[in-house]
């Protein structure tokens, strides 16, 4: 289990809630529950999406894209949080371990990038109501979403090489429910300076500037709606942008107390605090998937009434 010169580390042991047995029932009952209503959620609104073609919108295409993330991203890291609550030996191999951590920040980093584009989507749907239709057509709107995709998996590619070269030593337990990258980092024995800097990369081009690109353009979006002389028109206009920057506020909140600041191995904080990052990074990974869907649909009166369309047609088709 230990890496020295002569031998590779072949395990990682994640602690998660290990002090604490009677929580890791209560936490399985309630992760278990929400991932489910995150497959149920996020699997109806993309067949909804798919199946009325009214829905066929830049728009609903991002949503699409976001909610198909959202399934991925949980599916990359719940069955092991819920595999590794059931057990009293909480290991998984080195391999493993990076291919989780591998998927887990590709979708993370993606849903960072699209979540920019569709604040593009909704500036130009409002400020250039005329000019949308060219502006975003099918092949730019496309376009965004592969480049979100490809940005994505080439920033995880970037962390996770790196991960793998560094040298870990004796210690090979992990405090949290998965192999998350910050927890790795805190285990190598050996300077993770170049590590650190390319997190620095990292939090640029996933967080700050499609963080900046959503700030501009909500800026310009709201004196565009400020313009906008009845009270009806304003309301209309915020409406089709406040579930997005809902979502946005509670991504952007969560992710940047986790990654804002990464921190070398000789800033390693308490048991305590490395818990409580767990415990945020888990709400992170599985209370926004699922809020996600519940967002968008209340809030959206075109996706309720594909729903019932949906719904209605169904039984129609049953009687």
């Amino acid at each position: 289990m230990e890496r020295t010169n002569d031998s590779m580390l072949t395990e990682f042991v994640l602690v998660g809630l290990s002090a604490h047995p009677k929580l890791q029932t209560v936490f399985f009952v309630l992760v278990l529950w929400m991932y489910l209503m995150i497959l149920l959620g996020n699997g109806v609104l993309i067949s909804v999406i798919i199946y009325d073609s009214h829905l066929h919108t830049p728009m609903y295409f991002f949503l699409c894209n976001l909610s198909f993330l959202d399934i991925c991203y949980t599916s990359s890291s719940v069955p092991l949080i819920l595999d590794n609550f059931l057990r009293v030996r909480k290991r998984v191999s080195f391999s493993g371990c990076m291919v989780q951590m591998f998927l887990s920040f590709a979708m993370g980093a993606t849903e960072c990038v699209l979540l920019g584009m569709m604040a593009l989507d909704r500036l130009v749907a409002i400020c250039y109501p005329l000019r949308y239709p060219v502006i975003m057509s099918k092949n730019t709107y496309m376009l965004m979403a592969a480049g979100s995709w490809v940005t994505g998996f080439i920033d995880s590619v970037v962390q996770t090489s790196l991960a793998m070269q560094l040298p870990f030593c004796a210690n090979n337990v992990i405090n949290h429910f998965v192999c998350e990258i910050l927890a790795i980092l805190k285990l190598a024995c050996a300077d993770i300076s170049i590590n650190v800097i390319s997190m620095a990369g990292s939090n640029l081009m996933g967080l700050v500037i499609p963080l900046l690109v959503i700030s501009i353009s909500y800026i310009f979006i709201l004196t565009t709606i400020l313009k906008i002389s009845s009270t009806e028109g304003k309301r209309k206009a915020f409406s089709t942008c406040s579930a997005h920057l809902t979502v946005v506020i509670i991504f952007y909140g969560t992710l940047f107390f986790m990654y804002a600041k990464p921190k070398s191995k000789s800033s390693v904080g308490a048991n305590n605090q490395d818990i409580t990052e767990a415990l945020i990074s888990l709400f992170y990974g599985v209370m926004t998937p699922m809020l996600n869907p519940l967002i968008y649909s209340l809030r959206n009166k075109d996706v309720k009434a594909a729903v019932k369309n949906m719904l209605g047609r169904r039984n129609s088709d049953g009687i």
